[in-house]
């Protein structure tokens, strides 16, 4: 069995499971923690992640944040001047947090996200270097009413999630669902 087979089992095992409902929202979050190497994997079977869920009796709504950052650039009135001095971005970063938190907001409020839906995050390590998942996320956390699920093309190890393996980790409260064979026994 694959890494993304397990975390496929191991999430469906875990969104079969009683959901509380009266939680904060930063407890609403999961993250299926999988290696950076298998996002293309990651993404075959992303569908599958929205049929357990859909089977354990819950909505599905998927917001890919893949293009997020370019579809910001090509709004910018000084992008041309952004790709000849991309240091100037420094200085814009919060202006696209703003944007996809907003775009992100949207799709945990809209009429079709309830409390027994999961709002799936997919494309969040192309934000690295542009704006942080943890900032994203604590962002939004309160406009969460079912769950929300972020792919997260990355590691979990002793409370510490690392995006892409590469940036200081941080602790979250998010609930890891990883591709361990020993997760949700």
């Amino acid at each position: 069995m694959s890494r993304i087979e397990r975390l496929l089992a191991n999430f469906r095992r875990h969104v079969s499971l009683e959901w509380e409902r009266h939680l904060a929202g930063p407890q609403k979050v999961w993250f299926a923690v999988y290696p950076p190497s298998e996002e293309r994997r990651l993404r075959l079977h992303v569908e599958e992640f929205g049929i357990a869920t859909r089977e354990a009796q819950h909505g599905w709504k998927l917001v890919d944040l893949t293009d997020a950052f370019p579809q910001w650039m090509a709004q910018l009135d000084y992008r041309d001047a952004y790709f000849a001095e991309p240091e100037l971005l420094k200085g814009t970063v919060s202006s696209f947090l703003s944007t996809i938190t907003g775009q992100l907001r949207q799709a945990l409020t809209d009429s079709d996200a309830d409390d027994c839906t999961v709002v799936a995050v997919l494309g969040v390590g192309t934000l690295f270097g542009q704006a942080r998942v943890s900032d994203l996320v604590g962002a939004v956390a309160s406009s969460i009413r079912g769950r929300l699920l972020v792919f997260f093309p990355g590691s979990f190890e002793s409370g510490i999630y690392r995006l892409l393996d590469a940036r200081d980790g941080w602790n979250y409260m998010a609930v890891p669902i990883t591709s361990d064979e020993r997760e949700l026994g």
